[in-house]
Protein backbone atom coordinates (compact mmCIF):
# COMPACT_ATOMS: atom_id res chain seq x y z
CA UNK A 1 0.00 0.00 0.00
CA UNK A 2 2.86 2.37 0.80
CA UNK A 3 3.92 2.35 -2.83
CA UNK A 4 0.63 4.03 -3.82
CA UNK A 5 1.86 7.33 -2.31
CA UNK A 6 3.33 9.39 -5.12
CA UNK A 7 6.43 10.52 -3.26
CA UNK A 8 7.76 12.50 -6.21
CA UNK A 9 4.99 15.02 -5.48
CA UNK A 10 6.03 15.36 -1.84
CA UNK A 11 9.84 15.44 -1.69
CA UNK A 12 10.08 17.11 1.74
CA UNK A 13 7.65 14.64 3.32
CA UNK A 14 9.60 11.82 1.72
CA UNK A 15 12.90 13.06 3.12
CA UNK A 16 11.45 13.65 6.60
CA UNK A 17 11.45 10.08 7.94
CA UNK A 18 8.77 10.75 10.56
CA UNK A 19 6.45 12.28 7.99
CA UNK A 20 7.12 9.43 5.59
CA UNK A 21 6.35 6.89 8.31
CA UNK A 22 3.11 8.61 9.33
CA UNK A 23 1.77 8.87 5.79
CA UNK A 24 2.76 5.30 4.95
CA UNK A 25 1.04 4.08 8.11
CA UNK A 26 -2.17 5.83 7.09
CA UNK A 27 -2.01 4.24 3.64
CA UNK A 28 -1.32 0.80 5.12
CA UNK A 29 -4.23 1.15 7.54
CA UNK A 30 -6.57 1.62 4.60
CA UNK A 31 -7.22 5.35 4.56
CA UNK A 32 -8.77 6.44 1.27
CA UNK A 33 -6.17 7.37 -1.33
CA UNK A 34 -7.63 10.87 -1.57
CA UNK A 35 -7.29 11.30 2.20
CA UNK A 36 -3.65 10.23 2.21
CA UNK A 37 -3.01 12.54 -0.74
CA UNK A 38 -4.63 15.46 1.09
CA UNK A 39 -2.59 14.79 4.25
CA UNK A 40 0.61 14.54 2.22
CA UNK A 41 -0.16 17.80 0.41
CA UNK A 42 -0.86 19.61 3.68
CA UNK A 43 2.21 18.19 5.39
CA UNK A 44 4.44 19.03 2.44
CA UNK A 45 3.23 22.63 2.58
CA UNK A 46 3.90 22.84 6.34
CA UNK A 47 7.37 21.33 6.05
CA UNK A 48 8.20 23.83 3.33
CA UNK A 49 7.14 26.64 5.67
CA UNK A 50 9.26 25.27 8.54
CA UNK A 51 12.29 24.86 6.27
CA UNK A 52 12.28 28.58 5.50
CA UNK A 53 12.77 29.28 9.24
CA UNK A 54 15.17 26.40 9.83
CA UNK A 55 12.68 24.75 12.22
CA UNK A 56 11.93 21.03 12.48
CA UNK A 57 8.63 19.37 13.41
CA UNK A 58 10.17 18.24 16.71
CA UNK A 59 11.18 21.79 17.69
CA UNK A 60 8.18 23.69 16.26
CA UNK A 61 6.38 25.84 18.82
CA UNK A 62 2.91 27.37 19.10
CA UNK A 63 4.43 30.59 17.79
CA UNK A 64 5.53 28.72 14.65
CA UNK A 65 2.01 27.34 14.24
CA UNK A 66 0.53 30.83 14.63
CA UNK A 67 2.93 32.17 12.01
CA UNK A 68 1.96 29.34 9.64
CA UNK A 69 -1.76 30.03 10.12
CA UNK A 70 -1.16 33.73 9.43
CA UNK A 71 0.79 32.89 6.26
CA UNK A 72 -1.95 30.49 5.10
CA UNK A 73 -4.71 33.00 5.78
CA UNK A 74 -3.05 35.69 3.69
CA UNK A 75 -1.81 33.46 0.87
CA UNK A 76 -3.09 34.35 -2.63
CA UNK A 77 -5.67 32.01 -4.02
CA UNK A 78 -5.09 31.39 -7.69
CA UNK A 79 -8.09 29.26 -8.63
CA UNK A 80 -10.62 31.62 -7.03
CA UNK A 81 -9.86 34.32 -9.58
CA UNK A 82 -10.58 31.81 -12.35
CA UNK A 83 -14.03 30.92 -11.00
CA UNK A 84 -15.03 34.44 -10.04
CA UNK A 85 -15.35 34.03 -6.28
CA UNK A 86 -15.44 37.09 -4.06
CA UNK A 87 -12.77 35.95 -1.60
CA UNK A 88 -10.21 35.41 -4.37
CA UNK A 89 -7.46 36.94 -2.20
CA UNK A 90 -7.39 34.03 0.26
CA UNK A 91 -7.29 30.27 0.25
CA UNK A 92 -10.70 28.63 0.66
CA UNK A 93 -11.77 28.00 4.26
CA UNK A 94 -12.04 24.28 3.53
CA UNK A 95 -8.44 24.27 2.28
CA UNK A 96 -7.24 26.02 5.45
CA UNK A 97 -9.09 23.51 7.63
CA UNK A 98 -7.64 20.61 5.64
CA UNK A 99 -4.07 21.91 5.96
CA UNK A 100 -4.36 22.46 9.71
CA UNK A 101 -6.00 19.06 10.24
CA UNK A 102 -3.09 17.31 8.52
CA UNK A 103 -0.56 19.19 10.66
CA UNK A 104 -2.47 18.53 13.88
CA UNK A 105 -2.74 14.79 13.20
CA UNK A 106 0.96 14.61 12.33
CA UNK A 107 1.85 16.22 15.67
CA UNK A 108 -0.48 13.74 17.42
CA UNK A 109 1.65 11.01 15.88
CA UNK A 110 4.88 12.64 17.09
CA UNK A 111 3.46 12.87 20.62
CA UNK A 112 2.37 9.21 20.55
CA UNK A 113 5.85 8.21 19.38
CA UNK A 114 7.40 10.10 22.31
CA UNK A 115 9.16 12.58 20.03
CA UNK A 116 7.34 15.61 21.46
CA UNK A 117 5.81 16.36 24.88
CA UNK A 118 2.76 18.11 23.41
CA UNK A 119 0.86 19.03 20.26
CA UNK A 120 1.43 22.73 19.43
CA UNK A 121 -1.67 22.85 17.25
CA UNK A 122 -4.08 21.71 19.96
CA UNK A 123 -7.83 21.44 19.67
CA UNK A 124 -10.09 24.42 20.18
CA UNK A 125 -8.19 26.18 22.93
CA UNK A 126 -7.06 29.33 21.21
CA UNK A 127 -10.16 31.49 20.84
CA UNK A 128 -12.89 31.56 23.48
CA UNK A 129 -16.33 32.91 22.57
CA UNK A 130 -19.63 33.20 24.39
CA UNK A 131 -22.28 30.67 23.46
CA UNK A 132 -25.71 31.00 25.10
CA UNK A 133 -24.26 32.15 28.40
CA UNK A 134 -21.51 29.55 28.45
CA UNK A 135 -18.05 29.31 27.05
CA UNK A 136 -17.22 27.61 23.79
CA UNK A 137 -13.80 27.41 22.24
CA UNK A 138 -13.07 27.12 18.58
CA UNK A 139 -9.97 26.15 16.68
CA UNK A 140 -7.21 28.11 15.06
CA UNK A 141 -9.28 28.94 11.99
CA UNK A 142 -13.03 29.72 12.04
CA UNK A 143 -15.01 27.11 10.12
CA UNK A 144 -17.46 28.38 7.49
CA UNK A 145 -20.01 26.08 5.93
CA UNK A 146 -21.18 27.16 2.49
CA UNK A 147 -23.92 25.76 0.33
CA UNK A 148 -22.56 23.69 -2.56
CA UNK A 149 -22.43 25.33 -5.96
CA UNK A 150 -24.59 23.79 -8.66
CA UNK A 151 -24.94 24.85 -12.29
CA UNK A 152 -28.06 26.66 -13.42
CA UNK A 153 -30.19 25.06 -16.13
CA UNK A 154 -28.47 27.22 -18.74
CA UNK A 155 -25.00 26.30 -17.43
CA UNK A 156 -25.88 22.59 -17.25
CA UNK A 157 -27.10 22.66 -20.84
CA UNK A 158 -23.85 24.38 -21.87
CA UNK A 159 -21.87 21.67 -20.08
CA UNK A 160 -23.78 18.89 -21.85
CA UNK A 161 -23.35 20.65 -25.19
CA UNK A 162 -19.60 20.88 -24.61
CA UNK A 163 -19.49 17.24 -23.52
CA UNK A 164 -20.91 16.10 -26.87
CA UNK A 165 -17.48 16.84 -28.36
CA UNK A 166 -15.87 14.38 -25.93
CA UNK A 167 -15.13 10.70 -26.69
CA UNK A 168 -17.83 8.16 -25.90
CA UNK A 169 -16.12 7.06 -22.68
CA UNK A 170 -16.11 10.58 -21.25
CA UNK A 171 -19.75 11.15 -22.18
CA UNK A 172 -20.69 7.92 -20.40
CA UNK A 173 -18.66 8.90 -17.34
CA UNK A 174 -20.37 12.29 -17.14
CA UNK A 175 -23.84 10.77 -17.48
CA UNK A 176 -23.15 8.06 -14.90
CA UNK A 177 -21.56 10.57 -12.50
CA UNK A 178 -24.78 12.58 -12.58
CA UNK A 179 -27.26 9.67 -12.50
CA UNK A 180 -25.61 7.90 -9.55
CA UNK A 181 -24.30 11.05 -7.78
CA UNK A 182 -20.79 9.60 -7.82
CA UNK A 183 -17.65 11.08 -6.36
CA UNK A 184 -14.73 10.99 -8.80
CA UNK A 185 -12.98 8.07 -7.05
CA UNK A 186 -16.23 6.09 -6.99
CA UNK A 187 -16.70 6.76 -10.70
CA UNK A 188 -13.16 5.86 -11.75
CA UNK A 189 -13.10 2.65 -9.69
CA UNK A 190 -16.35 1.18 -11.02
CA UNK A 191 -15.71 -2.31 -12.33
CA UNK A 192 -17.53 -4.22 -15.06
CA UNK A 193 -19.02 -6.54 -12.44
CA UNK A 194 -20.50 -3.57 -10.55
CA UNK A 195 -22.94 -2.86 -13.39
CA UNK A 196 -26.30 -4.60 -13.72
CA UNK A 197 -27.54 -3.58 -17.21
CA UNK A 198 -30.76 -5.60 -16.95
CA UNK A 199 -32.01 -3.47 -14.06
CA UNK A 200 -29.85 -0.39 -14.79
CA UNK A 201 -28.16 -0.49 -11.39
CA UNK A 202 -24.59 0.25 -10.31
CA UNK A 203 -23.03 -1.18 -7.16
CA UNK A 204 -20.77 1.38 -5.45
CA UNK A 205 -18.39 -0.75 -3.41
CA UNK A 206 -17.56 0.28 0.16
CA UNK A 207 -13.81 0.38 -0.45
CA UNK A 208 -14.25 3.07 -3.11
CA UNK A 209 -16.42 5.37 -0.99
CA UNK A 210 -15.62 8.14 1.47
CA UNK A 211 -18.02 6.71 4.08
CA UNK A 212 -16.85 3.09 3.54
CA UNK A 213 -20.44 1.99 2.93
CA UNK A 214 -21.88 -0.02 0.04
CA UNK A 215 -24.77 1.37 -1.93
CA UNK A 216 -26.68 0.34 -5.05
CA UNK A 217 -28.13 3.15 -7.16
CA UNK A 218 -29.93 3.34 -10.51
CA UNK A 219 -28.90 5.00 -13.74
CA UNK A 220 -31.11 6.32 -16.52
CA UNK A 221 -32.08 4.81 -19.85
CA UNK A 222 -29.91 7.26 -21.87
CA UNK A 223 -26.92 6.31 -19.73
CA UNK A 224 -27.72 2.65 -20.35
CA UNK A 225 -27.58 3.26 -24.10
CA UNK A 226 -24.23 5.02 -23.78
CA UNK A 227 -22.98 2.03 -21.76
CA UNK A 228 -24.13 -0.41 -24.45
CA UNK A 229 -22.24 1.59 -27.07
CA UNK A 230 -19.11 1.79 -24.93
CA UNK A 231 -18.73 -1.89 -23.99
CA UNK A 232 -17.61 -3.20 -27.43
CA UNK A 233 -14.72 -0.71 -27.84
CA UNK A 234 -13.88 -1.20 -24.17
CA UNK A 235 -13.41 -4.93 -24.82
CA UNK A 236 -10.93 -4.03 -27.56
CA UNK A 237 -8.89 -2.04 -25.02
CA UNK A 238 -8.93 -4.82 -22.43
CA UNK A 239 -10.42 -8.29 -22.15
CA UNK A 240 -10.12 -8.16 -18.37
CA UNK A 241 -13.27 -7.42 -16.43
CA UNK A 242 -11.79 -5.19 -13.71
CA UNK A 243 -12.15 -1.39 -14.02
CA UNK A 244 -14.86 -0.35 -16.46
CA UNK A 245 -13.24 2.83 -17.72
CA UNK A 246 -9.98 2.33 -19.63
CA UNK A 247 -7.56 4.67 -21.34
CA UNK A 248 -7.51 4.74 -25.13
CA UNK A 249 -4.32 6.80 -25.44
CA UNK A 250 -1.19 5.34 -27.02
CA UNK A 251 0.89 6.12 -23.92
CA UNK A 252 -1.13 4.06 -21.43
CA UNK A 253 -3.58 2.19 -23.61
CA UNK A 254 -5.87 -0.11 -21.65
CA UNK A 255 -4.89 1.26 -18.23
CA UNK A 256 -7.67 2.23 -15.79
CA UNK A 257 -8.72 5.88 -15.93
CA UNK A 258 -7.36 7.77 -12.89
CA UNK A 259 -9.12 10.44 -10.86
CA UNK A 260 -6.58 12.93 -12.21
CA UNK A 261 -7.53 12.10 -15.79
CA UNK A 262 -11.20 12.55 -15.01
CA UNK A 263 -10.54 15.90 -13.30
CA UNK A 264 -8.65 17.01 -16.41
CA UNK A 265 -11.58 15.98 -18.60
CA UNK A 266 -14.06 17.96 -16.49
CA UNK A 267 -11.80 21.02 -16.63
CA UNK A 268 -11.75 20.76 -20.42
CA UNK A 269 -15.55 20.52 -20.50
CA UNK A 270 -15.85 23.47 -18.11
CA UNK A 271 -13.54 25.59 -20.26
CA UNK A 272 -15.38 24.76 -23.48
CA UNK A 273 -18.75 25.43 -21.83
CA UNK A 274 -17.45 28.66 -20.26
CA UNK A 275 -18.61 27.44 -16.83
CA UNK A 276 -15.34 27.64 -14.87
CA UNK A 277 -16.89 26.65 -11.53
CA UNK A 278 -17.86 23.22 -12.88
CA UNK A 279 -15.74 20.41 -11.38
CA UNK A 280 -15.83 16.62 -11.13
CA UNK A 281 -17.96 16.99 -7.97
CA UNK A 282 -20.59 19.30 -9.49
CA UNK A 283 -22.58 16.45 -11.05
CA UNK A 284 -23.00 14.92 -7.58
CA UNK A 285 -24.19 18.23 -6.14
CA UNK A 286 -26.66 18.70 -8.99
CA UNK A 287 -28.08 15.18 -8.75
CA UNK A 288 -28.64 15.32 -4.99
CA UNK A 289 -30.23 18.75 -5.30
CA UNK A 290 -32.51 17.42 -8.04
CA UNK A 291 -33.59 14.54 -5.77
CA UNK A 292 -34.47 17.08 -3.07
CA UNK A 293 -36.39 19.10 -5.66
CA UNK A 294 -38.28 15.94 -6.61
CA UNK A 295 -39.57 15.69 -3.05
CA UNK A 296 -37.43 12.79 -1.80
CA UNK A 297 -37.31 12.32 1.96
CA UNK A 298 -34.05 13.44 3.54
CA UNK A 299 -33.13 9.90 4.63
CA UNK A 300 -33.67 8.60 1.11
CA UNK A 301 -31.37 11.29 -0.33
CA UNK A 302 -28.76 10.46 2.35
CA UNK A 303 -28.92 6.76 1.44
CA UNK A 304 -28.58 7.55 -2.27
CA UNK A 305 -25.59 9.80 -1.55
CA UNK A 306 -23.91 7.35 0.82
CA UNK A 307 -23.75 9.97 3.59
CA UNK A 308 -23.09 8.76 7.12
CA UNK A 309 -25.05 11.65 8.60
CA UNK A 310 -28.07 13.51 7.28
CA UNK A 311 -26.30 16.74 8.28
CA UNK A 312 -24.28 16.41 5.08
CA UNK A 313 -27.48 15.89 3.13
CA UNK A 314 -29.44 18.80 4.60
CA UNK A 315 -27.43 21.32 2.59
CA UNK A 316 -29.08 20.03 -0.60
CA UNK A 317 -32.57 20.37 0.89
CA UNK A 318 -31.78 23.95 1.91
CA UNK A 319 -30.40 24.73 -1.52
CA UNK A 320 -33.42 23.27 -3.26
CA UNK A 321 -35.73 25.32 -1.06
CA UNK A 322 -33.95 28.47 -2.16
CA UNK A 323 -34.55 27.69 -5.81
CA UNK A 324 -37.97 26.01 -5.80
CA UNK A 325 -39.73 29.31 -6.52
CA UNK A 326 -38.17 29.29 -9.99
CA UNK A 327 -39.50 25.80 -10.71
CA UNK A 328 -43.13 25.95 -9.57
CA UNK A 329 -44.29 25.63 -13.16
CA UNK A 330 -42.60 22.23 -13.48
CA UNK A 331 -44.17 19.06 -12.19
CA UNK A 332 -41.95 16.57 -10.39
CA UNK A 333 -42.17 14.15 -13.29
CA UNK A 334 -41.34 16.89 -15.78
CA UNK A 335 -38.06 17.65 -14.04
CA UNK A 336 -36.96 14.01 -14.16
CA UNK A 337 -37.90 13.73 -17.84
CA UNK A 338 -36.09 16.97 -18.56
CA UNK A 339 -32.84 15.64 -17.10
CA UNK A 340 -33.11 12.37 -19.03
CA UNK A 341 -33.81 14.30 -22.23
CA UNK A 342 -30.69 16.40 -21.61
CA UNK A 343 -28.55 13.28 -21.11
CA UNK A 344 -29.83 11.90 -24.42
CA UNK A 345 -27.88 14.72 -26.02
CA UNK A 346 -24.71 12.81 -25.15
CA UNK A 347 -25.71 9.91 -27.39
Amino acid sequence: MESTIRWERFPLAHRELRAQSWLAMGANLGLAANTVEAYARGLEDFLRFLARSDVTPVTASRADIAAYVHELSSRPRQRAAEVGQADRGRLANATLQQRITAVRLFFDYLVEEGLRPDNPVGRGRYTAVTNFGGARERGLIPRYRKLPWIPTDVEWQAILTAAREQPLRNRLMLALAYDAALRREELCRIEVGDIDPSRRLVHVRAETTKSRRDRVVPYSEPTGRLLAEYLPPRRVLSRERGPLFRSGSDRNRGDPVSIWTWSKVTREIAARADVPRFTSHSTRHLRLTDLARLGWEIHAVATFAGHRSIQSTLQYVHLSGRELADRLEHSLAALQLERQHQLEGLL
